[in-house]
């Protein structure tokens, strides 16, 4: 996973550096809130982005601000690194856009567990966006019936396209990619039934005479 690492301190952000590539991820750094910005809006966009709060020329919190609203669609978990500590300032950095929110001087354990937290709701991110594309696609596929369909009123066949009757049943298959099993309502049965018994009891009296 692509880190950006953005602090005006080249001491602090030489260490977030060194404490995060031993774990394996591809550390760039920027040493301001613009420099920040242009990195994370680059062709190789960082998925994680740890951000000074007080940095020339943008802070923190406005590097927040403009990635949910100019790239709200971006995959991108963004970390606020301060020593500001109050409650108001966390809500304040939280609100501004951040995902978390990291206290200097920072304990290396705890920052390569926030690390690990952001890369993990990525990746569940990633892969919710993948299901919701699979079902887009699958339900792009989908036929669709729509339209005035003509519909015999006493056999119940349908016209269909190229002007024949068929069964209800053949042109739902047909146009909505469904398929049917057949069985029996209560109230066709007992009309059935009472037709057997009838044809039964009249064919008696054919057999007796």
């Amino acid at each position: 996973m692509r880190v950006l690492v953005a602090d005006d301190d080249r001491v602090s952000a030489e260490v977030l550096a060194r404490t995060l590539k031993p774990w394996q991820f591809e550390v760039q750094v920027a040493r301001d809130g613009q420099e920040a910005w242009d990195a994370l809006r680059g062709r190789q966009e960082p998925s994680l982005a740890i951000l000074d709060w007080m940095m020339p020329r943008m802070d923190g919190p406005e590097v927040c601000r403009l990635v949910r609203r100019e790239m709200n669609q971006a995959p991108i978990y963004l970390i606020l690194l301060t020593s500001r500590r109050s409650r108001e300032d966390v809500i304040e950095g939280l609100d501004a856009g951040a995902d978390d929110y990291l206290v200097k001087p920072f304990d290396p354990g705890e920052l390569l567990a926030r690390v690990r937290v952001g890369n993990r709701v990525l990746d569940l991110q990633q892969g919710l966006a993948a299901r919701v594309k699979e079902l887009q696609e699958a339900l792009a596929q989908v036929k669709q019936l729509s339209g005035l369909l003509p519909i015999c009123s006493y056999c119940k066949s349908i016209r269909n396209d190229e002007n024949y009757w068929e069964q209800v049943d053949a042109y739902f298959t047909q146009h909505a990619d469904a398929k049917f099993t057949h069985g029996i309502c209560p109230s066709c049965y007992e009309t059935v039934s009472r037709e057997l018994d009838d044809y039964g009891r009249a064919k008696g009296r054919r057999l007796s005479i």
